[in-house]
């Protein structure tokens, strides 16, 4: 199995190298590519690759751009400090999505899920309608943290999977829960985007909610859409249209 592995930091690329082959002795680690300018350089020329493992933010921009502009069919592993970006790490022929500092226990997981898909994945075929179920299944699995609160003399873990949504009211953050309970938080909606993305979804400065909260949505006017709860809620919520593609595709997938 030949790997390429994408990643600006040349500690961090070595450290990644030494770990797959301590879980997979036979690969064979064929490069390391430090810059999207470089992967761009490296992939005008077919290269037979039969796995990638990317960091997302590189030196010159995300990796993204670089399966973007060099239309590569070739299943990737993303490695990144941030679980910000796995909705986009999906569409990008990302089988699976490890959150540094990885282990060697993570990159086994995630190459044991490549030969589990390696007969299901075409490199010829830009369709990856099969793999569906899958990515449901590594949304599924991603492991949300608890909140903590004080409430008088009292600190409380709120467990994250029982949060229906966040959400913003008069310059305060509040956690509303599937028990319909709402607690008020220190943390800004910026950072628990990060913290809590994709199982949450950012539908507009106010509201960012979890996918087992969405009951179903329905056209709003102006191309919008209204977002419908499983539990009652005093506030509607709107996804813009800009907004629009990106929440359905996250629908589709969580």
């Amino acid at each position: 199995m030949r790997i390429l592995i994408i990643e600006d930091e040349k500690i961090t690329a070595k450290d990644l190298a030494k770990t797959i082959l301590s879980v997979e002795p036979d690969a064979e680690i064929v490069g390391f590519l430090h810059s999207i300018e470089d992967a761009l350089l490296f992939f005008q020329q077919d290269q037979n690759i039969d796995l990638i493992f990317s960091d997302i933010e590189l030196g010159d921009g995300l990796s993204f751009e670089i399966f973007e502009m060099a239309n590569i069919s070739i299943p990737v592993i993303f490695c990144t400090a941030y679980n910000e970006y796995a909705l986009e790490a999906f569409k990008a022929f990302g089988i699976d999505y490890i959150l540094k500092p990885f282990s060697k226990n993570t990159v086994g997981n995630a190459l044991q899920k490549y030969f589990t898909i390696k007969d299901k994945f075409s490199v010829r075929n830009n369709e990856y309608s099969n793999l569906i179920s899958i990515l449901k299944n590594n949304l599924n699995s991603l492991k949300l943290p608890s909140i903590i609160i004080q409430q008088k003399d009292k600190i409380l873990p709120i467990n994250g999977e029982n949060i229906a949504l966040f959400y913003i009211e008069n310059d305060y953050v509040f956690a509303y829960t599937f028990e319909q309970k709402t607690f008020i938080i220190s943390q800004k909606l910026d950072s628990l985007e990060k913290t809590f993305s994709p199982v949450f979804f950012r539908a507009n400065r106010q509201f960012l909610i979890n996918r087992k909260a969405v009951k179903d949505a329905s056209h709003h006017f102006n191309r919008k859409i209204l977002v419908n709860l499983t539990l009652p809620f005093n506030y509607q919520i709107i996804i813009g249209k800009l907004k629009v593609t990106s929440f359905i595709d996250w629908l589709s997938i969580s």
